[in-house]
């Protein structure tokens, strides 16, 4: 121990903290028996004093250690002689879980620093680990804030490992020397974790994450590999910004590219703003004395009306399973207890209520061997409710987004299963049926995915924006209010008479279709979660001639605005693409609109009247 003060005296100056130095052993000898100890959490685990504790356990009698995400202890990950305490099951601490030497507490980790103060934890020793101290005494907590302030305030004892690898971070990170009572240095390097490389399924999930992400957006990224994965699709994306628990090594690229500004910010404005940091050697260098970054204490970060000062949050975190109700776990699999609740209620409240605020649930649609649903018709037994049903909004696959609020159960179930792995699709849709939450003859034509990569944009005569976009099973009930927005003149001249309603099973043919022999657009407007079709089209393949039947559908206030041409247009485009020849259609002889739109863009076009209508052969 003198030898490593002396030579880490010749590089740093030590002397402010001299008398607060002791060796690990003697420092861990003011733990007594029945001690509560908070210990610090991820890439600040204090890991010298956690192993000397593990070879010191037989000095002391029911000592608990308690904490978030305890990171680098690998001794943990085969057997601990410590009982622990968890508010998160990290791979460290998971067979200490099994092993029935840790137990599971799920709660929002935001809660704990309130439950600290007010002595619903208790706290007799704090372990962390921080920076060297500067030329006032402070030290900074560096890559982890977290719930430390909190635990160091109540803690009767704070035992510090002094770290010079440790980055100083920017933010309400410092605490004076006179806090700690005694100090451990060590000159180990911060712990490292970097996700493991994703696969194809995981890769396409985050492309449709990053698509539903507008410029100006502030966004929440949670743990998993695909919400970091994410990341590295918002190349195209403007100003965004960051209020969020944990920060990774992505961030660094999006913000030397100028992707990340947070110029758009209305609260720490072009700040970073985290309470934890992830990564490697290179993000601690990057955020080394930065003040681009403001890292704050859990409870902060999540504070609601800090949160709702945000515009356009974006809360992206993981689960391991949903039903299809919308009742998401992401706390157990297996019947085994993995991940925790984090900060996940806490966000998705958050982004619910910020202006154009997007609170978003990712998942693969299987298990890794493509064995198992990821979407259940009921989430199994050992699978708890982490996210109320009532909370969810997105939930987002790698074969679409559905969105959840304010829907009904029927509406909730469809959406889901059209975004589960085809293979389970017909499975779910019958147990979904026996659970009364479809109607009996409810189908689903489409074996693929969303196909989001048919989405367009278009601006329209009057200047007008719209997305054309793939119809959805899901539809039905926007359809049918578009159809009773239409007039009795629209309504007869493209249904031939003068029906009184779209029944269901009607406006599902409009929608509900398999995305190859068939397809249909809707042209909507608006939020994606509130959005409004004000035109659809759709056509039909007739196999024996290698012919599509269209048809076309559109509110009154949007004709003659150049959306039929531009739905058209689309639907050309994607027939071409799939080898059909070109679209029939009959067409009432006085609907001088459609005639009009039945001569544009073809190549040919051949039109026999009969009995007051025109039978049109539309060729490419």
């Amino acid at each position: 121990m003198n030898d490593m003060i002396s030579t880490m005296s010749e590089r740093f100056d030590l002397s402010n903290i001299k008398d607060k130095l002791t060796t690990v052993e003697d420092a861990l000898a003011k733990i007594q028996s029945g001690d509560r100890i908070f210990v610090g959490s991820a890439c600040a685990t204090p890991c010298t004093m956690i192993k000397a504790l593990e070879t010191m356990y037989r000095e002391f009698s029911d000592i608990e250690l308690f904490h978030f995400l305890i990171s680098g202890t690998d001794i943990l990950k085969n057997n601990t002689n410590l009982k622990h305490r968890a508010f998160f099951v990290s791979s460290d601490i998971k067979e200490a879980v099994k092993q029935d030497q840790a137990d599971y507490v799920p709660i929002s980790i935001t809660q704990v620093p309130r439950m600290i103060d007010n002595g619903g934890i208790a706290v007799d020793v704090a372990l962390i680990q921080t920076s060297l101290p500067d030329e006032n005494g402070f030290v900074s907590l560096g890559v982890s804030v977290g719930v430390a302030r909190s635990a160091i305030k109540r803690a009767k004892t704070v035992i510090a490992e002094i770290n010079p690898n440790m980055p100083r971070t920017m933010g309400d990170t410092t605490i004076p020397m006179g806090l700690i009572d005694h100090a451990v240095l060590v000159d180990t390097p911060i712990i490292e974790y970097l996700h493991e490389p994703v696969d194809a399924v995981a890769e396409q999930t985050a492309r449709y994450i990053a698509r539903i992400i507008d410029d100006g957006s502030t966004l929440q990224i949670g743990l998993g590999r695909i919400p970091n994965e994410m990341l590295k699709y918002l190349s195209g994306r403007r100003d965004l910004g960051l209020h969020t628990n944990i920060i990774t090594e992505s961030v660094i690229d999006l913000i030397e590219k100028g992707i990340i500004t947070g110029n758009q910010k209305s609260i720490h404005k072009g700040k970073v703003v985290c309470s934890y940091a992830i990564g490697s050697r290179r993000l601690y260098d990057y955020i080394d004395n930065n003040p681009t970054f403001s890292f704050h204490p859990i409870d902060y970060i999540c504070n609601p009306e800090v949160m709702a000062h945000n515009t356009k949050l974006i809360s992206v975190n993981q689960a391991f399973s949903v039903d299809l109700t919308g009742q998401v776990c992401t706390d157990q699999f297996d019947g085994e207890f993995y991940g925790g609740v984090s900060t996940l209620p806490d966000f998705l409240r958050g982004a619910a209520s910020t202006p154009g605020g997007k609170p978003i649930i990712c998942l693969s649609s299987t298990t890794d061997d493509g064995k198992i649903s990821r979407i259940r018709p009921l989430l199994k037994e050992g699978e708890g409710v982490s996210v109320a049903r009532s909370d969810v909004h997105y939930i987002i696959t790698e074969f679409g987004s559905a969105y959840l609020f304010v829907k009904s159960i029927r509406e909730r179930a469809l959406a889901l299963i059209e975004i589960a792995h085809p293979d389970f699709r017909p499975a779910l849709l019958d147990e979904a049926k026996k659970l009364g939450y479809v109607r009996k003859d409810q189908t689903l034509k489409s074996k693929m995915a969303y196909p989001a990569g048919e989405e367009r944009e278009v601006v329209l005569k009057d200047q007008r924006k719209v997305l054309l976009r793939p119809s959805k099973a899901s539809d039905v009930t926007k359809l049918q209010q578009l159809f009773y927005n239409l007039s009795r003149d629209d309504i007869y001249t493209r249904f031939f008479s003068l029906l009184e309603a779209l029944s269901i099973s009607r406006a599902e043919h409009l929608c509900n279709v398999n995305y190859e022999t068939e397809m249909a657009f809707v042209a909507v407007v608006g939020d994606r979660e509130k959005d409004l079709i004000v035109g659809s089209s759709c056509y039909f393949l007739d196999p024996s001639t290698n012919l599509a039947e269209v048809a076309y559908m559109n509110l009154p206030e949007w004709q003659n605005t150049g959306l039929g041409t531009a739905l058209q247009k689309r639907m050309i485009e994607h027939a071409q693409a799939q080898g059909i020849r070109g679209f029939t259609a009959s067409i009432l002889a006085q609907n001088k609109k459609m005639i009009s739109l039945a001569k544009a863009g073809f190549s040919s076009v051949k039109m026999r009247k009969a009995s007051g209508e025109y039978e049109v052969t539309m060729l490419f």
